[in-house]
């Protein structure tokens, strides 16, 4: 079960950290996503595999509301430009890759969830 406060207060964290990851790139983004992570599982608790889940739906958050936002604007535009409907698939096309890359890209997230949820117990 997904603990709100927990994942709230990590993805808060992967906002503010996220701002300064972008003083060492690639490394500063995987750290984020690993102290984020550790902190969502550490104040979620409940062992390995809650704290590994929790961490994973905070670092996966941010990612899927880019993909919304980024959907809707692609579907208006192809709209705008196209008409016929083809917008809304372009703009569904784009929230699936996006939520996938989303998922994909909080495993950093997860990993720090797992060990926080373990230290936590």
């Amino acid at each position: 079960m997904v603990d709100a406060r927990a994942v709230g207060l990590g993805f808060l964290a992967h906002v503010v950290l996220g701002l300064f990851a972008f003083l060492a790139p690639g490394i500063g983004h995987v750290a984020v996503g690993l102290l984020a992570g550790f902190l969502t599982g550490y104040l979620a608790g409940g062992g390995l595999g809650s704290g590994a889940w929790n961490g994973l739906v905070a670092g996966m958050l941010g990612g899927v509301l880019v993909a919304l936002v980024v959907a809707v604007g692609l579907g208006l535009i192809v709209e705008t430009l196209l008409g016929g409907g083809i917008g809304f698939l372009s703009g569904a096309g784009a929230l699936v890759v996006g939520a996938v890359v989303a998922l994909i890209l909080a495993v950093d997230s997860a990993i720090g969830g797992a060990v926080g949820g373990l230290v936590a117990d």
